[in-house]
């Protein structure tokens, strides 16, 4: 499949700020499909009487798919199931697991066949680093996905606890080693990272532009294109000022890439905003040197995204249509003449689940 535009639903405005079907309006409009935040789901489920149970959540479901198929959205994703692997609590661990099954459920009733499974942020005491319990808690789920058609893709946060960079999501993919498990490519995470730091007086990293080329290479000599599941695109801010304690967007119970990210993500290509992050590299590594063809979903934070402002979904969705344009330039997808691999790919990029 050529690469195909998506945004994800709290990119368009978050979910108690704007409703989901205006949101589902500006996606339509530009020829978005939808990664539908669980949050979205979550607020239509609590305008149901009894709030949000498992019951109402699946008529959300409905109601979801519903609104998108009037108006000829795909849904190509549900995330994020968070903070899941490596519980220490095994009781919690069990609960987790009637969770993501009805996940499975919701997921069917979307027509998706993707759910997101991000690195968990939670503390060391919460969650444990044993890489053999990590991998048997995912190929757990995977075992169970496949028994519905579902696929996973899994995401390093920069301020994951234990995988907080591609490579180790992507090591962690390679040991799970199931044919529904695979890769989401993020490149304000994978930056956040390899290059920069929004505490630091030149909000890099030290040797920035060094360890992001070493990095790139590494991924163009190691990831296997067949197992990322799609890639999400979106740049950063630079920040006038380090943030560290007494900034506007400190939090000290998170890290500060952590509250950068929530706070001051920005769409590709949006430099006069203040964009500075390598994601142009990044994409031509993923894009390009790899040749990945699927998903490329635009997942942009931003504390624009709630003010209480009716223009902010189209707002929001204008800007989105002109950065994805810009990658379409950059990149001469436009012009793609790719060979359709899809019956030769370990990870398919299926079409949408069918009830």
């Amino acid at each position: 499949m050529p690469c195909r535009p998506a945004i994800c639903s709290h990119s368009l405005g978050r979910a108690w700020v704007h409703d989901l079907p205006g949101k589902l309006d500006q996606a339509a409009k530009y020829g978005f499909a939808i990664e539908l935040f669980y949050e979205d789901l979550q607020y239509v489920a609590k305008s149901l009487p009894g709030g949000p149970s498992p019951h109402n959540l699946l008529a959300a479901a409905h109601i979801v798919r519903s609104l998108s198929d009037e108006r000829g959205i795909s849904i190509m994703c549900l995330q994020p199931f968070m903070h899941y692997e490596g519980l220490r609590d095994r009781q919690r661990h069990a609960q987790r697991i009637e969770e993501m099954k009805l996940w499975l459920n919701l997921a069917k009733v979307l027509g998706t066949n993707l759910i997101s499974i991000p690195s968990t942020f939670l503390s060391k005491d919460e969650v444990s680093g044993d890489m053999g319990l990590i991998v048997r808690d995912l190929q757990q789920i995977a075992d169970l996905g496949v028994l519905e058609g579902i696929q996973f893709a899994y995401e390093s946060l920069a301020w994951g606890t234990y995988s907080d960079t591609w490579e180790q999501s992507w090591e962690v993919v390679q040991r799970v080693d199931r044919p529904n498990f695979g890769i989401c490519l993020d490149t304000f995470n994978m930056a956040a990272r390899m290059y920069a730091d929004p505490a630091s007086q030149s909000r890099r990293n030290p040797d920035a532009a060094a360890e992001t080329q070493a990095s790139l290479e590494r991924l163009v000599k190691t990831v296997d294109v067949r197992k990322i599941a799609y890639v999400q695109v979106v740049d950063a801010k630079y920040l006038a000022e380090p943030l560290v304690e007494g900034h506007e967007y400190y939090d000290a119970a998170q890290p500060a890439r952590m509250s950068w990210s929530r706070n001051c993500r920005l769409f590709y290509g949006e430099e006069d905003r203040g964009a500075y992050l390598p994601v142009k590299a990044i994409l031509k590594a993923i894009l390009v040197d790899l040749g990945y063809e699927g998903w490329v979903s635009a997942e942009m934070f931003n504390k624009s995204l709630t003010k209480p402002d009716s223009n902010v979904p189209a707002e929001h969705g204008r800007r989105a249509a002109k950065s994805w344009q810009k990658i379409v330039h950059d990149f001469n997808l436009g012009g793609q003449a790719k060979q359709d691999n899809a019956a030769s790919t370990v990870f398919e990029h299926a079409p949408r689940a069918q009830l």
